[in-house]
């Protein structure tokens, strides 16, 4: 039997399979990259360790690395989605040229909208406020006319 073998789904199977105990789950740079992906679309640890057929504390002793950079996996994989079809709309495809317009499109509605701040009005002292408030206690009763 050689050092690895594999089964139908294209796993590993390490020597000593089939004896005692549970064999020992040896991680992988596929199986890294598919904790990255699952990460980036948000799934949970359970849903992860699912994925990979291992328990969520093995997850979290082969993976911790991973795991620890969940946000930013959404970001590494957008960034590599975004080369990818960079580098296909500098090889002049046409669809390739479409989808990047409408990527922009959508990130420029999801900015916020620069509104002009209104600039705020010079704030009177005492005596000022106190003789536009006299003003204009006047000017709501019959006397008004009669003061000014």
């Amino acid at each position: 039997m050689s050092d690895w073998d594999f089964d139908l789904l294209g796993d590993r199977i390490p020597e000593g399979f089939g004896r005692r105990g549970r064999p020992p789950h040896v991680p992988s740079d596929e199986n890294r990259q598919k904790v990255i992906l699952l990460a980036a679309f948000d799934k949970n640890e359970e849903q992860i360790a699912a994925a990979l057929s291992i328990t969520p504390p093995t997850l979290r002793k082969h993976y911790f690395r991973e795991l620890k950079f969940r946000l930013e996996s959404r970001q590494r994989l957008e960034g590599k989605l975004l080369l990818a079809l960079v580098q296909q709309v500098e090889a002049g495809n046409v669809s390739a040229i479409d989808k990047l317009w409408k990527r922009l499109d959508r990130h420029d509605l999801a900015l916020p909208a620069k509104r002009p701040v209104p600039a705020k009005a010079k704030k009177l002292g005492k005596k000022e406020q106190s003789i536009i408030d006299a003003r204009e206690g006047a000017s709501d009763s019959g006397w008004g006319p009669l003061i000014h």
